[in-house]
C-alpha cells in the first residue's frame, strides 16, 4: 500500500492507516532527528513530530508529498530545538556536559561518521543527511528546507568538499 493511499485512509480516521504511516516512517525520522541532535534530544523531538503529524495530517492537501512534508515538520522541530537551546547557552555560562553513547555509536565507523557530520555547519549536514542518509531527491530536500534546488546542490558540493578535508586531516586518502 501505498504512503498516498495510507494518507487518504488515516484522513477519513481509519487509525490502522495512522499506524502503518508511523510504522513505516518512525525509523527514518528518529535517523534524521537523530543525526541532527544528539539520542536524548531525538527522542523528546521525535515524539513531538509525531504529535504534530497526528494534528497535522487531517489538513495536508497533497497526500501524494506526505515524506517531504514529513521531513518539513521533522525539521522544524530540529530547527526550533537547536533555536531555542542556543538561545539559553547565550543567557547561561557554558558548562560542560558528560557524552552520553548509546551501544550502537560503540561502533567506530559510525561513531567516526557521526563526528565528521557534527563537524559540518549545520546547513551543510542538513543536506547531507536529507539527500544521501535519507534518500531524498534535491527537489524535495529544497521543498523542506525551503530554499532553491541550486542551493541544495551547492550545498552538497560544499559538504562533500568539507567531509573530504575532515578525512584528510585524519589520514584518509582517496
Amino acid at each position: 500500500m501505498t504512503d498516498e493511499l495510507l494518507v487518504v485512509r488515516a484522513q477519513l480516521g481509519e487509525r490502522a492507516a495512522l499506524a502503518e504511516l508511523v510504522a513505516r516512517w518512525r525509523v527514518p525520522v528518529w535517523t534524521y532527528v537523530r543525526r541532527m541532535l544528539d539520542a536524548e534530544r531525538a527522542d523528546d523531538v521525535t515524539q513531538e513530530i509525531w504529535l504534530a503529524v497526528v494534528r497535522g495530517l487531517p489538513r495536508l492537501r497533497e497526500p501524494g508529498a506526505f515524506a517531504p512534508w514529513l521531513f518539513t515538520i521533522a525539521r522544524r522541530s530540529v530547527t526550533e530545538r537547536l533555536r531555542g537551546e542556543y538561545a539559553r547557552a547565550w543567557e547561561e555560562p557554558a558548562t560542560d556536559e558528560a557524552v552520553t553513547e548509546d551501544a550502537v555509536e560503540a561502533m567506530v565507523d559510525r561513531a567516526a561518521l557521526v563526528s565528521l557530520l557534527s563537524g559540518l555547519p549545520a546547513p551543510e549536514r542538513e543536506i547531507l543527511v536529507l539527500f544521501y542518509l535519507e534518500d531524498l531527491s534535491v527537489e524535495e530536500c529544497a521543498r523542506i528546507c525551503r530554499i532553491p534546488a541550486g542551493t541544495v546542490k551547492s550545498r552538497l558540493n560544499r559538504a562533500r568538499r568539507l567531509l573530504r578535508e575532515h578525512l584528510e586531516e585524519k589520514g584518509y586518502r582517496p
